[in-house]
């Protein structure tokens, strides 16, 4: 008796197939949250912020906002391409752990129009790459302020040298805008334009505080032109003219003499009533109080006698006196009361 064929079980692969349809047919039921979870089955890096480009005097670079993480060390690559060529080169800043990256040398072309972009690195993550928008140097710097080198000074003007804030091509075409007015509470501001570095504000007053400001303006080649920023305000002092001097040296010079001779005056006539001037200045002389009364004492007069005043001779020994000098009876009388009687 033949019996039946025993049923063959489907293949592994088969039954995993219909398993992942009925998964895809119960992933519109599930609530949003599980949805959510699902899709996020890869980490994200988040890109860069405040991506910027910042040019001053054709000195560029390129500058981003730190990418907060909690664990490890953020790194960025920034690439750059013309508007010519469309193909991404490296600045130089690749896997750098700086928030900046300054243009390199073959990016420093002032009429070329340059487009960057940047992402960051975490180790095997990236994030999405952000674009700038064209930057051409001509156009998008900002030019600072032209160095005011020295300022001569004269009776009726200001001679100024200045140089450029940046190094000019053979090209540029510069002009200097001066702004110029008295240091008073009510000045008029006055204007002046030149193209060269070395140049006169004139009819100017003598010994007046003038206060200057001067800006650059680059000419582009395309007709329009790109002006920067105005310097702090410099004060100086117009100098005197030789009139003036004159007029001020021939007072002085009289007062002066007239001066000299008042003291020459007036030491002649102290010299002539020198001695009106001496007794003038000496003080009376006087007897302090104290010896007057001592004087005016009855007994002070007995301690003089004419005895007292007469001289006394003293005899040292024989032959003591003088040669062909005869002793005086006092002097006798006196060696005689010395030797006493003969013996």
């Amino acid at each position: 008796m033949r019996g039946r064929a025993p049923l063959r079980s489907p293949p592994l692969q088969l039954l995993q197939l219909l398993q992942l349809l009925q998964l895809l047919q119960l992933l519109p039921l599930l609530p949003g949250s599980a949805r959510a979870a699902a899709a996020e089955a890869s980490p994200h890096l988040p890109a860069p912020e405040n991506v910027e480009i910042y040019s001053y005097n054709f000195q560029s670079l390129l500058r981003w906002s730190p990418v907060p993480v909690e664990n490890g060390s953020v790194l960025y690559t920034a690439q750059y391409k013309t508007g010519f060529y469309d193909q991404w080169s490296g600045m130089g800043c690749a896997r750098t752990p700086l928030t900046r990256c300054a243009f390199p040398p073959e990016m420093r072309r002032r009429r070329w129009s340059f487009l960057l972009r940047l992402r960051a690195e975490l180790g095997p993550l990236a994030s999405a790459w952000v674009h700038t928008p064209p930057f051409v140097a001509d156009t998008n710097t900002t030019l600072g302020p032209p160095r005011v080198n020295s300022v001569r000074v004269s009776p009726d003007s200001l001679l100024l040298s200045l140089s450029p804030p940046f190094t000019p091509e053979p090209t540029d075409l510069l002009q200097y805008h001066v702004s110029y007015w008295e240091n008073t509470t009510s000045a008029t501001v006055k204007k002046l334009s030149e193209s060269k570095t070395l140049f006169q504000i004139g009819n100017l007053k003598e010994s007046t505080l003038y206060c200057f400001s001067v800006q650059v303006q680059l000419k582009i080649y395309s007709g329009r032109s790109l002006r920067g920023e105005r310097s702090a305000p410099a004060c100086h002092r117009t100098a005197l003219s030789e009139a003036t001097r004159a007029g001020f040296i021939i007072p002085l010079f009289a007062l002066g003499l007239l001066f000299v001779h008042l003291v020459t005056f007036a030491l002649l006539l102290l010299w002539k009533h020198r001695k009106k001037v001496k007794f003038w200045a000496q003080p009376p002389l006087q007897i302090p109080s104290h010896f007057r009364e001592f004087l005016s004492d009855p007994g002070v007069e007995q301690l003089y006698s004419p005895a007292e005043e007469e001289p006394q001779a003293l005899v040292v020994g024989e032959g003591s006196g003088l040669e062909g000098e005869e002793p005086s009876p006092n002097t006798c009388r006196d060696r005689g009361a010395t030797e006493g009687p003969p013996q």
